[in-house]
């Protein structure tokens, strides 16, 4: 092989932030597998997404969070990547037939910040104050605890959104604490909101690497950067996502966590039909069975929320 050809091709997203989680993947796969840390032995390919080009209308109007996905998801199926990475947050609950998720990276702190340049806490807030959130998970659970909120849609990558909050926009924002690490801009943060406030949207703070199933060189070499305790956290969340059949319009939350060895405790919260109330679950099983939990844990939501689930 001409050793100026890439071993391996990565698919992204062309954000800051998405350049720097494949970043993260590329560190850690030169550290395990010595001939990948070799200059161009990696190429990193950055993909523009509909989610990326349509910024002035919510996710859920026109085609939801995989939006984030798609292209990239494309480009994996015509060989023109051989791994893409992914927020697993934005990943639909159903792949394209042929491909998995082959590795799932240490996870970073999964929950949200609130950034206020004029509150410290959400209760803080003015009556009436105007929140920007892209997130119907988040735009429920705010106004579950403050119905008097005005919630508007505040799309665009994390420097945008910063920059508009700056700018006097929105009163106040809500993002996730793992992007805002990644960035090193951490130290927006007015306050880390515990999950007790805002449990996380499933997959949050995590990335994952998708992979062709035929592909086995590179799904080994995938596999071997895995992070066994995130992935297992992940599968239960999703498999929770499947069980209650959650679109981006559905306001759903769901974290995983291990309490003590060999076991897994998931959380998960369901938004009423009013988007103002909702449900929550929460139980534990062994860790080694994570679908299973993530089951009954959106069975238990859908049997409390009976005729009020959202579809």
């Amino acid at each position: 092989m001409n050793p100026s050809t890439p071993l391996v091709r990565i698919g992204t997203r062309g954000s800051r932030l998405a350049l720097a989680q494949a970043g993260e993947v590329c560190a850690r796969l030169a550290a395990v597998h010595a001939g990948l840390g070799r200059d161009g032995a990696v190429e990193v390919v950055a993909i523009t997404t509909t989610g990326d080009r349509v910024r002035d209308r919510p996710l859920a109007d026109i085609g939801g969070k995989g939006l984030f996905c798609k292209e990239i998801e494309q480009a994996l199926l015509e060989n023109r990547i051989d791994a893409a990475v992914h927020s697993m947050k934005d990943v639909e609950t159903v792949l394209a037939d042929g491909t998995a998720i082959a590795a799932v990276l240490p996870r970073e702190d999964p929950r949200d910040a609130f950034l206020s340049p004029g509150a410290a806490d959400i209760a803080d807030l003015p009556r009436g104050a105007v929140v920007g959130t892209s997130s119907v998970r988040r735009a429920a659970l705010l106004r579950a605890r403050r119905g008097d909120l005005r919630i508007v849609p505040f799309r665009g990558n994390v420097d945008t959104r910063l920059a508009r909050l700056d700018e006097g926009a929105v009163a106040a924002t809500i993002l996730a604490l793992a992007g805002l690490r990644r960035l090193g801009l951490e130290e927006r943060a007015t306050r880390i909101l515990p999950v007790e406030d805002m449990l996380p949207a499933v997959g949050q703070g995590a990335i994952g690497i998708q992979c062709r199933l035929d592909d086995k060189r590179v799904c080994r070499w995938m596999r071997a950067i895995s992070h066994r305790e995130s992935e297992l956290a992940v599968r239960a969340e999703r498999a929770m996502l499947a069980e209650l059949d959650g679109t981006c319009r559905t306001p759903i939350a769901g974290h995983a966590r291990f309490v003590r060895p060999g076991r897994m405790t998931l959380a998960g919260w369901h938004a009423g039909a009013d988007l103002r109330s909702g449900y929550s679950e929460e139980r534990d099983g062994p860790e080694d069975a994570p679908e299973e939990l993530g089951h009954a844990v959106g069975q238990a939501l859908r049997r409390s929320a009976g005729a009020d689930a959202l579809r």
